[in-house]
């Protein structure tokens, strides 16, 4: 899981996060409620969305080194 994330294009990795934000406060309101059979799946999620920001991140900066070397 770790590495299906380098091959998404931008669009597609800012709607995977988003997806996974989503799935994120879904996943802390059931453990609120204290419905969740797994609860080290929070900290799963929460690593995946900072993959998914940092590759985000990496994608902005390539493209402003290549605005700025035209």
């Amino acid at each position: 899981m770790k590495n299906s994330f380098k091959n998404l294009t931008f669009p597609e990795l800012k709607a995977k996060r988003d997806e996974l934000k989503k799935k994120y406060m879904e996943f802390r309101f059931k453990i609120i409620i204290g419905h969740v059979d797994n609860p080290l799946q929070k900290r799963t999620m929460r690593r995946q969305i900072a993959r998914l920001n940092t590759l985000i991140r990496a994608h902005e900066i390539a493209e402003q080194k290549a605005a700025e070397a035209k």
